[in-house]
């Protein structure tokens, strides 16, 4: 142990299971009050269950905690990991739809059909069930990630997971892979 490293810092840097716990039940107040101050709701619920996630898997961010008040530590780790969160969420801008070009009236109701009945055999040949949701609430109506997300009741990260799930369905089904 290095000189000035207390067994408890020592514990920690190591990853022990028991001091993480104990962090874990000490500080989860502390960690969502100060997460609270920033964001609400599912958002806050996130970032507070990253922080703990990173301190369990993370031994670089562990080894950054070098002694001394290891709250005030964690709620800075936690206030760092809320701003990340806002930057990355101003970030986020609705896909852009591309205004169409003029048609007369029977190509457009002619290409709309089509349309309409190619999503259909998608849906029916190629859509699994538990993922249908998704594909009528960002692909259909186009709603933004978080209005599906809470509309779903799911977790945003996880809509961003089955969404990617259906992107790759939806590229099979257009260049011709089977299912």
């Amino acid at each position: 142990m290095p000189v000035g490293v207390t067994p408890w810092v020592a514990d920690f840097h190591a990853g022990d299971r028991g001091v993480l716990e104990q962090c874990y039940r000490d500080h989860h107040r502390a960690v969502v009050s100060a997460v609270g101050r920033m964001l609400k709701g599912a958002d806050a619920e996130t970032v507070t269950h990253e922080v703990f996630y990173r301190l369990l898997s993370n031994p670089r961010l562990r080894d950054n905690f070098q002694g001394g008040n290891f709250e005030a530590w964690l709620l800075q780790v936690a206030t760092n990991a809320a701003r990340d969160y806002l930057r990355r969420y101003r970030r986020e801008q609705p896909e852009a739809t591309d205004a169409a070009a003029p048609h007369d009236a029977s190509s457009e109701d002619a290409s709309e059909a089509d349309a309409k009945m190619t999503v259909g055999r998608f849906q029916r040949d190629c859509l699994p069930p538990d993922l249908a949701g998704v594909f009528d609430a960002r692909f259909l109506r186009q709603l933004s990630q978080r209005e599906a997300a809470r509309e779903l009741g799911v977790p945003r990260t996880t809509l961003v997971y089955q969404e990617q799930r259906v992107r790759a369905l939806l590229k099979d089904f257009v260049l011709g892979a089977p299912p």
